[in-house]
């Protein structure tokens, strides 16, 4: 699989376990990049293959923004940080102090969620938060990434709207592994909310959606969402 799949001009994807987990980088036209999720803890190597695909190098990070705080998308943040020389990451307010402890927003009061919670599972390194980010902001990113809360996997979770070229993140609000799904339930901090706030990804225009989990869609991206939205009724 390659280290870098370009999915827009200027924006690829790094598979950094397949793909079944990616980051997703920006590259700005000064050459800087941003970069959306971090991994697991073993990640780094395969983000720094990915920024070497596309003649970039860790320096070059201008920006790291965390989808949530779960550790496969926070596990590698840490030592990113440490690579790019940033002073720490971005996430979503409600997120933000679960990623400065180390540890997993809080999974839902079921059987498994219990398990999960008692288990320590999701925790990562510590991670320093530099910007605190709310619904409806539009950062700074390659012509305009706007912020749209979807919470419900986690408190604080984002999804991400490109608008240079029309691509949406979805974060982990939809998966798109085998076939398009919702994430686990066990995983969510409510999981009927995450159902719920999904449906602002049907609201938005775009051209091409991609996922934290999964190979991104660049063919009746919007009509494919809406799609599973209205077969799950969220829409």
């Amino acid at each position: 699989m390659p280290a870098a799949i370009e999915m827009t001009p200027g924006v690829f994807r790094f598979p950094t376990l397949g793909d079944y987990i990616n980051t997703i980088a920006f590259v700005e036209d000064d050459g800087s990049v941003t970069l959306v999720d971090c991994g697991l803890k073993q990640a780094p190597p395969r983000i720094v293959a990915g920024l070497r695909e596309i003649g970039k190098v860790p320096a070059d990070v201008q920006r790291i923004v965390l989808t949530h705080a779960h550790n496969d998308h926070a596990g590698g943040a840490a030592e990113m940080v440490r690579r790019t020389g940033l002073q720490g990451v971005a996430a979503h307010e409600a997120d933000a102090d679960y990623i400065e402890a180390g540890v997993a927003s809080p999974y839902n009061s079921s059987i498994s969620g219990r398990v999960f919670s008692r288990s320590g599972s999701g925790g990562f390194e510590a991670t320093p938060i530099t910007e605190r980010l709310v619904d409806g902001q539009l950062l700074d990113v390659a012509g305009g990434l706007s912020v749209h809360h979807t919470p419900g996997h986690s408190p604080g979770h984002i999804s991400l709207k490109h608008e240079r070229t029309e691509l949406l993140i979805t974060g982990d609000a939809i998966f798109n592994m085998v076939r398009m799904t919702w994430p686990f339930s066990a995983t969510c901090t409510d999981h009927k909310l995450n159902r719920k706030s999904a449906h602002v990804l049907g609201e938005l225009d775009y051209d091409v959606v991609a996922f934290t989990h999964g190979p991104h869609i660049s063919i009746n991206a919007r009509e494919t969402v809406r799609g599973f939205l209205k077969r799950k009724d969220a829409w």
